[in-house]
């Protein structure tokens, strides 16, 4: 049986979710078709299950200069629904919003299923009809219009189409990159996809026997034949693989580009916020007041105790000498290793870890000022199957909102004739 609509939304994810909504909230009579038993199974997972609803950078010149060169593509789409207007889109439903460290918001009750009920109720409120388990193995076109996509329920039929199937990342979450072969069936442009965000592992023991530790503000440096390729700053955490948190994350994909081309070192900086000379000094006050103290015991200001005996083990130091007779020599020993930590990159945790892929659909081939596909008049486009770099942070998530509420905006309100 054949059911018509005026707009067939498929991808039950954050994107989509919102794009139906809006689609919906303007009168359109809108299907949302999820492969999934459940919407939005990735955005539940999100910042540990916190959920990172956005970055709230209102300097949109800032923002956009976050996402890099691509970046550029979204100063259009975030003059018509920003970073302000998404918050505000969650905080009138009575979700309170709070922002963090770096700029990151989140709901104040720390649950990403707070932020999902808010999208659900949406839906709900404004009657969108939900297919549930029902993948699309189809997409049916003829010219320059989609006629109609196939279900295990049969066809469905509809003015309009938004794709909002994401990309490759956490396959268990239903994104399986299907959406990029179908576009790429279609004629549309797929630019390579590949892990963006991703934990780096790391070949050196004392890395793993570190597991838990973390680093608000740590500086990680990027090698390639003896010549630094880049610094950045931030928070890094210790695993038992080797080293995650936002600051490797946002610099994974950099660091992978390098690594197909030869072996990559990192040097790990624990006290960025000072140089030697001053950590010096630092160090000299501390020891001063603990002279008849073992090295051992002594080191606590300046190094994280769980990483003490690690240290005194790279540099030979005997860790059970008092600190009386520790020289000079050994004492810039230490320091200098705390600044420049070696490590070598040994390999990623794959696309099945990634935060999010990059590649996708090619951005010349979409009008940001509505999200309408240049070469299908009745499809749009929206969230993680746009080929965009997207740091960690909320800024992926925002992108979803923004192209998102776009989509359903223009997709809900244009009738396609004839």
């Amino acid at each position: 049986m054949q059911k018509k609509y005026d707009l067939a939304v498929i991808g039950g994810g954050p994107a989509g979710m919102i794009a139906a909504g809006r689609a919906a909230e303007l009168g359109a009579k809108v299907i949302l078709i999820e492969k999934n038993p459940k919407l939005g199974k990735k955005l539940l997972i999100t910042g540990g299950g916190r959920c990172n609803i956005t970055n709230a950078e209102f300097d949109v010149k800032k923002l956009v200069a976050k996402y890099g060169p691509k970046g550029k593509a979204l100063f259009g789409s975030f003059s018509r629904f920003g970073v302000e207007d998404a918050m505000a889109f969650f905080t009138e439903k009575n979700l309170p919003l709070k922002v963090e460290a770096e700029k990151r918001a989140f709901p104040v009750s720390n649950k990403a299923e707070d932020v999902w009920k808010v999208l659900v109720e949406y839906l709900k409120k404004n009657k969108v009809e939900i297919l549930y388990n029902s993948p699309v193995s189809k997409v049916n076109f003829a010219g320059n219009k989609i006629t109609s996509v196939q279900t295990k329920t049969g066809l469905i039929s509809a003015d309009n189409f938004v794709i909002t199937t994401g990309g490759k990342s956490r396959p268990e979450t239903g994104s399986t990159g299907e959406g990029l072969e179908w576009l790429k069936e279609m004629g549309h442009s797929i630019e390579e996809a590949g892990s963006a965000l991703v934990p780096v592992k790391i070949k050196e023991d004392w890395v793993k026997n570190l597991s838990g530790l973390s680093f608000m503000n740590a500086k990680l440096s990027v090698f390639q034949d003896g010549k630094k390729q880049e610094s950045r700053s931030g928070k890094l955490l210790l695993t038992h693989f080797g080293l995650s948190g936002p600051l490797v994350l946002n610099m994974s994909q950099n660091i992978a580009e390098l690594f197909k081309y030869g072996p990559v070192q990192l040097e790990l900086d624990i006290c960025p916020e000072m140089d030697l000379s001053e950590l010096d000094k630092k160090t000299l006050d501390s020891l001063s007041r603990l002279l008849n103290k073992k090295i051992k015991n002594s080191l606590g200001e300046v190094v994280p105790i769980k990483m003490i005996a690690t240290v005194l083990e790279m540099t030979g130091i005997d860790g059970e000498k008092e600190v009386n007779v520790l020289s000079r020599e050994e004492r810039l020993k230490i320091l200098k290793l705390i600044k420049a930590l070696p490590m070598t990159v040994s390999g990623f945790l794959g696309v099945e870890k990634a935060i999010i892929t990059s590649g996708g659909v090619s951005l010349k081939e979409v009008d940001f000022k509505t999200m309408q596909s240049k070469l299908y008049e009745n499809l749009y486009l929206a969230g993680d199957i746009l080929n965009f770099d997207r740091p960690s942070g909320g800024y992926n998530l925002q992108i979803c909102w923004t192209t998102g509420y776009i989509a359903g905006q223009n997709a809900g309100v244009h009738k396609n004739l004839g």
